[in-house]
């Protein structure tokens, strides 16, 4: 039973069970059907992260001639390439049987996905006059035969691959007998990305139309290829997807701004790791293009649907009827913490925590803007990860400098995807005069911290701030589960500093007295936590940790926990994603218990709470249960002093746990069997969370966001 290969889950079919448990949100009739369309489009963009980065390093691994069995757990690179493309193919269907059914009760609503052979006379002319006036001006289209060079197809882009088949010219053979000769030409269309993939035609009576811009183009194909004296014409969809390691330049005399623009244009080029193709596409139509790309038979080609790029589900139009949406919950105030007035002032006499989006990210925003004006600030200090497309973070931080602060800005442009949008912040706040930090030779800036300084009582320095388990990112906030805390805690503030010093000057080792700082301090702070529980375990005293992550996938970090379960220590886990970890395995992890909750928030807080014979120790963290985050980045673990906001933690875990209708099991069969709730009632665990700070507000907080004489509801 405990196996060397026994003990741990391999990491990437962790991860697709994982996408395995939000294809069963698009599957689930409880979830109102719009939404389950929005879970078709979150599977579908996981599953192009995951051949981008995940896949794309396990096919490196193959190509450089290593097994990789050691890093893998014991399977071999190829071998586990294979038992990967078998599983996506399987969710693939999978996903196409949800979608079909999804479409077939939008019907019963009176909503039609309709395709070009659908269409009646009236919506033609709609779609024509789409296609001319919005459509055409937008479109590439490329004839492929007789050119130099195939061109790259880009991995964020949908293509429709057309196949043209020539009418019939006479010309003399061999021998001048006369003989029909049917040239094929092949082009490729690029599907626009400046237009929403969702048409809405006009409405008839009740009834809805949407047509994807996929079938408005194969309905003009003729206007397309009008100066073609062709006989027929076809166009199915393809997808490719490209390795997105970035590949950084050494050269001394660029910048690490140039570095970085440099290594995201080159990856439009990188190697072809996932081909999806429509499997009624024509197989010489198939054939050509496979050669063309140099799709090798290592690589993953995935038959599939009409339709690819189905992440644009997540933009799907709501059409008004927001009976088919989760029902809005306006984000709670802060007990005891109002967006009016000085927000300093609070923070002075106390700590405070905002779980968003169940309450208002809105205090992040109003600490800076007061921070930017405020004559008593001399500077703010602040991490940056992943942005909102119109960030009001960067409009604060901007404000702040205009107005004299001194502001020091550390913006991970390796933030994968992020890059390009990093960069162009980046640029922005260089013109304004703000100080950048671009990171630390091999190691990515993953803490989510904030400082200010400010002069008081006659010129001493005083600190504020924030730390938090998810990014500063507005957009994100709204779906994002994520604790931060605002503290004055001198102490806590000056290990906030340090790290920022730690940016400037990397090569000193800083010590920190109260927080837990990767990568030199996580891995073996963490392991002194358990160690204390698994001593009182032995001791019999109580002894247990709770801990909430995104992911736990570092085998010697499970090997310790699955030390701790030996001694006798009770474990709970709420895992979102990968665990790696086998619960529940007597003589190895019989006192370890492992769920994961997907829902309509995705869970992104990181809570550690370890029992100290009974003094709980409680934390927030920006940093999961991996390998780079406890070793191969900065990551921030910050302790809770304060009682009350422990008690939060304390509680919030507590009802995460009791979820029982959205909360599967981790098993080593990665069957994402559902939490069965017996006789219990149900109790859906970010209803009840959002009950909960509610049920804590003051009447003069409620106000805040409901007019008089009005309620929130659960939902």
């Amino acid at each position: 039973m405990t196996d060397k290969n026994y003990r741990y889950i391999d990491r990437e079919k962790s991860w697709l069970a994982f996408n395995a448990r939000v294809l069963q949100e698009a599957a689930d009739e409880a979830v109102p059907l719009l939404d389950r369309l929005r879970f078709l489009g979150i599977f579908s963009n996981n599953m192009d992260e995951f051949f981008r980065v995940r896949y794309a390093a396990i096919r490196r691994l193959s190509l450089s001639g290593e097994t990789g069995e050691k890093v893998l757990g014991g399977v071999s690179a190829q071998q586990l390439l294979k038992e990967i493309t078998e599983i996506v193919i399987q969710q693939q269907s999978e996903s196409l049987r949800i979608l079909n059914i999804i479409e077939s009760q939008l019907k019963k609503e009176n909503i039609f996905i309709i395709d070009e052979s659908e269409i009646t006379p009236e919506q033609e002319n709609f779609i024509k006059d789409f296609f001319i006036q919005r459509v055409s001006p937008e479109l590439v289209t490329i004839i492929l035969n007789g050119l130099a060079e195939f061109p790259q197809l880009k991995d964020t882009s949908g293509y429709l691959a057309v196949k043209l088949v020539m009418n019939p010219v006479r010309i003399a053979d061999d021998f001048g007998v006369a003989v029909n000769n049917r040239e094929v030409r092949y082009a490729v269309i690029e599907l626009p990305k400046n237009l929403n993939r969702f048409v809405v035609l006009p409405a008839v009576g009740d009834r809805q139309y949407i047509m994807l811009i996929d079938d408005v183009i194969r309905r003009n194909l003729s206007q397309i290829f009008n100066i073609f004296d062709y006989e027929s014409v076809s166009a199915h969809m393809i997808k490719i997807t490209r390795d997105a390691q970035l590949d950084i330049d050494s050269d001394m005399s660029k910048s690490m701004l140039q570095k970085i623009a440099t290594s995201v244009k080159e990856r439009q080029l990188g190697e072809p790791v996932r081909f999806v193709y429509d499997q009624e596409i024509g197989a010489d139509t198939l054939q050509f293009f496979l050669e063309n790309m140099n799709i090798r038979t290592q690589d993953s080609i995935i038959p599939g649907g009409r339709y690819h790029n189905r992440r644009d589900y997540m933009n799907f139009p709501n059409l008004g009827r927001f009976d088919l949406l989760y029902k809005a919950k306006p984000p709670l105030p802060v007990n005891g913490l109002s967006l009016e007035g000085s927000i300093l002032q609070r923070i002075a006499q106390k700590d405070y925590l905002v779980n968003a989006p169940y309450q208002s990210f809105s205090y992040l925003i109003k600490f800076l803007r007061e921070a930017a004006l405020d004559p008593s600030v001399i500077a703010i200090k602040i991490t940056l990860y992943r942005l909102a497309k119109n960030s009001q973070i960067i409009s604060s931080l901007i404000n702040a400098a205009k107005n004299g602060k001194r502001v020091v800005v550390q913006i991970e442009l390796q933030a994968r995807f992020d890059e390009a949008s990093n960069i162009s912040y980046a640029e922005q706040m260089q013109a304004e005069g703000i100080e950048l930090i671009f990171g630390i030779k091999g190691l990515k800036v993953h803490s989510k911290i904030c400082m200010i300084e400010r002069l008081e009582d006659g010129g001493k320095l005083k600190r504020y701030g924030f730390i938090s388990t998810g990014n500063f990112n507005e957009s994100t906030a709204k779906v994002y589960t994520d604790f931060t805390l605002f503290t004055s805690h001198q102490g806590i503030l000056k290990d906030v500093n340090k790290v920022f010093e730690f940016f400037d000057v990397n090569y000193r080792l800083h010590r920190y007295k109260h927080l837990i700082v990767s990568p030199h301090y996580t891995r073996s702070r963490m392991y002194k936590l358990i160690d204390r529980e698994i001593i009182n375990a032995k001791l019999g005293r109580k002894a247990y940790m709770k801990l909430k992550m995104n992911s736990l996938s570092d085998f010697p970090m499970i090997d310790k926990l699955y030390d701790a379960s030996n001694a006798g220590v009770k474990i709970q886990l709420i895992v979102r994603g990968i665990c790696s970890l086998i619960p529940g395995v007597p003589g190895m992890s019989e006192n370890i218990q492992a769920i994961s909750c997907v829902d309509n928030f995705l869970e992104h807080t990181r809570v550690y709470i370890f029992c100290n014979n009974e003094d709980p120790e409680v934390f927030i963290s920006s940093a999961d249960f991996m390998t780079r985050n406890l070793d191969g980045r900065v990551e921030v673990t910050c302790p809770i002093y304060a009682p009350d906001i422990k008690q939060q933690l304390v509680d919030t875990f507590a009802i995460s746990w009791q979820g029982n209708v959205k909360s599967r099991f981790h098993s080593e069969n990665l069957d994402n069997q559902y939490r069965l709730r017996g006789k219990d009632p149900i109790f859906r665990a970010q209803f009840e969370t959002y009950d909960y700070y509610r049920d804590r507000l003051e009447i003069s907080d409620f106000e805040e966001i409901q007019p008089k004489g009005k309620t929130a509801g659960a939902g």
